[in-house]
């Protein structure tokens, strides 16, 4: 990885302590033991990682942490997120609405897939891909953390435009 990736998969890391985390101690449930339900989630501005716009809440884990992780990432219609690439498999599971992906290292709505209500993608690590909505959606993301997101353009990546 280069010098610039770990920096910038670092910054990733530390936005997403500001991300709420759903703690089982919050629903009075053992710690071995958590039911998340939708009024329990706790939404936050998405990581500056993304565009503006989003807002993402943790439910299990922590993705600046090795290990498993579970977030919700709530979508405005009519967002992008550009094309890039995670240093760790994605797996991607449509609540709500739908999210729309390509693969490439160029965003091109054309070939991009349709993936509906109840759908999933998963990309392997290092998988160039974009994403983009037409609608408001939810999406639940889990993987293994550290989890980061590297644009192929530096010139996309939202960190960049302050």
């Amino acid at each position: 990885m280069k010098v610039k990736q770990k920096i910038a998969v670092l910054i990733l890391l530390g936005t997403f302590s500001v991300v709420t985390q759903v703690q089982a101690q919050d629903m009075k449930m053992p710690a071995d033991h958590i039911m998340v339900m939708p009024d329990d989630i706790k939404w936050a501005d998405a990581p500056s990682s993304l565009p503006p716009g989003a807002k993402a809440a943790v439910i299990d884990g922590d993705p600046k942490a090795i290990g498993l992780f579970t977030m919700r990432i709530k979508i405005p219609a009519n967002y992008m997120i550009m094309p890039h690439t995670h240093p760790a498999d994605e797996h991607v599971t449509v609540l709500e609405g739908s999210l729309y992906m390509g693969l490439g290292e160029k965003f091109d709505e054309k070939t991009a897939n349709k993936i509906p209500n109840g759908g999933f993608a998963m990309m392997k690590t290092g998988t160039r891909h974009y994403a983009f909505t037409k609608e408001e959606s939810i999406i639940q993301l889990h993987g293994m953390g550290p989890w980061g997101i590297i644009y192929v353009n530096p010139a996309d990546d939202p960190r960049n435009k302050k």
